[in-house]
Order: structure tokens, then C-alpha cells, then sequence
């Protein structure tokens, strides 16, 4: 999630986004553990989602996501299904050890 690398307020919040971090880094490690066979290992890394997690959110909530997003707009479940399709394909055989972000923008530097 965005949260590996976007910081939250307050203690819950911190341990939620450590244990996200934490995933990252633990797939570097492992990226590089099997990249001698021909394996790879990454990350897909989504931003918001148009799911029932993001529709319980009233509509003022909702806005406030949205125009945080520079697509202004939610991701689709669909959105995250390619990331994955793209990195299982020959297209993504020699990514490995990568954090693919599907946020719509949210983190651009």
C-alpha cells in the first residue's frame, strides 16, 4: 500500500505503515536471494481503491481522497490486476526487487 512509504498520524498508524515498509524491504532481500534462479519478486504497491473499504467513507471523505490523487479519480480493482498481470508476464521478467506503485499519482516526487 501507499502507506509503506506515506506517513499517518498517530501510534496505529505508525505500526501499519512500518509493517508495510517492512514488506518492502523484506522483497529487495528476497529479490535478490533468488534472482541467480531466474526468479523474481516485487511489490505492487496501490493507492486508493474503488472497494468497500473506500465506499463506507462519506462523501465529503471521499472528495478529500480524490483530490489528493492526481488522476482525480479512485483506483479499480482492475487497475491493481494489470500491475500483477504485467510482472507475472514476459513483459516483467527481468523486473525484480521493484515497488510498482498504482496510485493515480499520489506519490509523484
Amino acid at each position: 500500500s501507499v502507506n509503506a512509504i506515506v506517513s499517518n498520524r498517530g501510534i496505529a498508524g505508525r505500526h501499519y505503515e512500518t509493517a508495510k515498509a517492512a514488506v518492502v524491504q523484506f522483497t529487495r532481500a528476497t529479490a535478490a536471494d533468488w534472482a541467480p534462479f531466474g526468479i523474481t519478486v516485487n511489490v505492487v504497491a496501490p493507492g486508493f481503491i474503488d472497494t468497500d473499504m473506500t465506499r463506507a467513507l462519506d462523501e465529503r471523505q471521499r472528495e478529500a481522497l480524490i483530490n489528493d490523487i492526481p488522476l482525480q479519480r479512485l483506483g479499480q480493482p482492475e487497475d491493481i490486476a494489470a500491475a500483477v498481470l504485467y510482472l507475472a508476464s514476459e513483459q516483467g521478467a527481468y523486473v525484480t526487487g521493484q515497488t510498482l506503485h498504482v496510485n493515480g499519482g499520489m506519490l509523484m516526487t
